[in-house]
């Protein structure tokens, strides 16, 4: 990241399940597995916008899977989180934490 800022709500939850798909995961099963964890459909779309922001920011990295008949000839592109990317994880999980705690009434165990 050029500049330093944090995540937003669903980038942060596309990292996240990134890591949790593991390396190489592309756009269709990303969206599926979001719908199921968030409750609710996620436009496939919508993540393809985030995974090109995230990519310009340089926390994840995409390449080209073999083109397929199934797809019509077309090759599936493929996302895995870099170190820069799971630094700003991390940074934002130990942001939203320490917030969290601050909160009245809230238990910090």
């Amino acid at each position: 990241m050029r500049e330093r800022g944090y995540l937003g709500e669903f980038e942060l939850m596309i990292l996240l399940t990134i890591l949790r798909l593991g390396d190489d995961v592309y756009g269709v099963p990303l969206s599926k597995e979001l719908s199921l964890l968030r409750g609710r459909d996620v436009a496939v779309g919508s993540v393809y916008a985030a995974l090109d922001r995230l990519e310009l920011k340089g926390l994840i990295a995409s390449s080209l899977g073999e083109s397929t008949p199934e797809r019509g000839g077309r090759a599936k592109r493929y996302f895995r989180v870099t170190k820069q990317g799971l630094r700003a994880v991390r940074e934002t999980r130990r942001v939203l934490s320490r917030l969290w705690k601050t909160l009245p009434g809230e238990d910090p165990a």
